[in-house]
């Protein structure tokens, strides 16, 4: 019955995918999580990203996504530089250190990409990616 529940399939095939990668990087013995890299992903690619657009990106709640920031800026992944005209706020850079795990793990993920999408050609894959826009837009609530 499940297995006929396409976001039951869809579930399944983004939780096995994180696992796999999850452990491909542990093997490799590095020390940062897929969600931890996905956001020094996002913080580098748009570093003037507010916390919760960051969240936004990386499909998390905001408080996970606080608490990623704390340690990522603890452990020097991240550096966070006040703005200098607002006190309060600071905007996160990728540090020498976030860099150099980030080069560290981009051939993994290469390597799980390759091994997950393996016998799927790129008509089908760019029919997936179509069909799961459109998914996503029917979900987007209509203005009032």
């Amino acid at each position: 019955m499940l297995n006929s529940i396409l976001f039951y399939s869809l579930d399944k095939a983004i939780r096995s995918y994180r696992r796999m990668a999850q452990a491909n990087i542990d093997r490799a013995g590095l020390d940062i999580t897929v969600d931890q890299w996905l956001v020094l992903q996002v913080v580098l690619e748009h570093d003037d990203l507010t916390q919760q657009e960051i969240a936004e990106r990386v499909f998390k709640d905001q408080a996970s996504v606080a608490r990623m920031l704390a340690l990522l800026l603890k452990r020097g992944l991240l550096l966070g530089i006040p703005l200098p005209n607002d006190g309060r706020r600071t905007r996160l850079r990728v540090s020498e250190t976030g860099h150099r795990i980030l080069d560290a793990v981009e051939p993994i993920i290469l390597a799980n990409r390759t091994v997950a999408l393996a016998g799927i050609d790129e008509a089908e894959l760019t029919a997936l990616r179509q069909v799961l826009e459109r998914i996503a837009l029917n979900c987007v609530p209509l203005p009032n």
